[in-house]
């Protein structure tokens, strides 16, 4: 099983028949791994000692490469996750076993733990690359307890691991060439985890009171407790005030950036209306053309009169010209017909000047006359 899901695309494509034939597709990813038995792996197909070399080469489906990796697994990361990986990886059939050391055995060789026992073997089982869990998992391994579970090779970082009195507690496996080297990832533990935990404990305290948790729940005094609520309340108002603060800022930003805009606005505007004033009234602009040109339409339209001849027949020595007489109208015309009559008294020509006797009289006259 372990083999078909390293294989490659074609081989995987002609395998999805045979596992729907076989009861649907595999179970590996949907479901948790399962936990060792107590009385260890059994099975009815021989278990010889494979080299590394036979076990690269690739074995049968019915018998798989079986790799065991312990650790503690406290606070389950991606480092954990990693090397994992690479245990199952080692070999095309792989059936990775995975031990865990319980709670005792933790606290008496390495420390106290975040997580329970019970927390790390669920941790386990639902990683991906797990295939079984064996529970309470021994600190240094014996022949025993590798004959108990069938184990080929053990896999895990080839630093020396000092603990319970051992330069390392892997050694005798090294010996035996049943060890497999894996690589750990830098700059992920579950030692790291703690190290932030404890650097910013205030932090994360205040961040747990802010979630719902008591101070009893942390392990907080009551004193404690009230001063960092009360330091919550000050970082909030200094947050309201620094985000009044850049909003202001902002709104400040906007209106001097308008007003700019206005005001470029306006020069433009102004230029355009003082352009067009010129433009229309100036030296050259459109409103000279028209006077000039309206001078000519009523210069064609009423011509100036021919210069007037003084009463020696020699032109007029006013510079000004006069204009041409209007046609005379009946009364102008009966008035001169009067005047030229013989009959016509001298003082009528004198206009104003006459007596109104004389006046009555020549009318008379003409009256007598017609």
């Amino acid at each position: 099983m372990v083999g078909r899901r390293r294989g490659s695309r074609a081989q995987r494509g002609s395998q999805q028949p045979q596992q729907q034939r076989r009861g649907g597709p595999r179970k590996t990813l949907r479901e948790p791994a399962l936990f060792a038995k107590e009385t260890g792996y059994e099975t009815e197909v021989p278990h010889e000692k494979l080299t590394i070399s036979q076990a690269k080469r690739g074995t049968p489906a019915v018998r798989p490469v079986r790799v065991y990796a312990d650790g503690i697994f406290d606070l389950f990361h991606s480092g954990h996750a990693r090397a994992l990986m690479q245990a199952k990886n080692l070999f095309p059939n792989t059936h990775l076993i995975v031990g865990v050391c319980s709670d005792e055995l933790t606290h008496k060789f390495k420390g106290y733990t975040v997580m329970t026992e019970s927390e790390r073997y669920e941790a386990l089982i639902h990683c991906r690359y797990v295939d079984e869990v064996v529970r309470d998992a021994p600190w240094t391994l014996s022949p025993e307890f590798l004959k108990k579970h069938k184990i080929d090779f053990v896999a895990h970082d080839d630093i020396p691991y000092t603990s319970a009195g051992s330069e390392d507690v892997y050694k005798h496996i090294k010996q035996a060439g049943m060890f497999v080297a894996t690589q750990r990832t830098e700059g992920i533990s579950t030692s790291d985890l703690i190290t932030r935990i404890v650097r910013d404990y205030d932090l994360y305290v205040r961040r747990n009171l802010q979630r719902g948790y008591t101070a009893s729940d942390l392990n907080v005094s009551f004193i404690r407790e009230k001063k960092i609520r009360l330091q919550n309340q000050v970082d909030r108002m200094k947050e309201t005030v620094k985000t009044v603060e850049e909003k202001s800022k902002h709104f400040v930003y906007k209106v001097e950036e308008k007003s700019q805009d206005l005001i470029h606005k306006w020069e433009e505007k102004s230029r355009e209306f003082i352009g067009n004033f010129l433009e229309m009234f100036g030296p050259d602009g459109a409103w000279h053309v028209l006077q000039e040109r309206s001078g000519r339409m009523l210069q064609a339209l009423s011509p100036y009169a021919s210069p007037a001849t003084s009463p020696r027949g020699s032109p007029s020595s006013s510079p000004t010209r006069e204009r041409s007489p209007s046609p005379p109208s009946p009364s102008s015309s009966r008035s001169s017909q009067s005047s030229r009559s013989p009959r016509s008294s001298p003082t009528s020509t004198k206009g104003a000047t006459a007596h109104p006797l004389t006046t009555l009289s020549s009318m008379s006259e003409e009256d007598d006359d017609e």
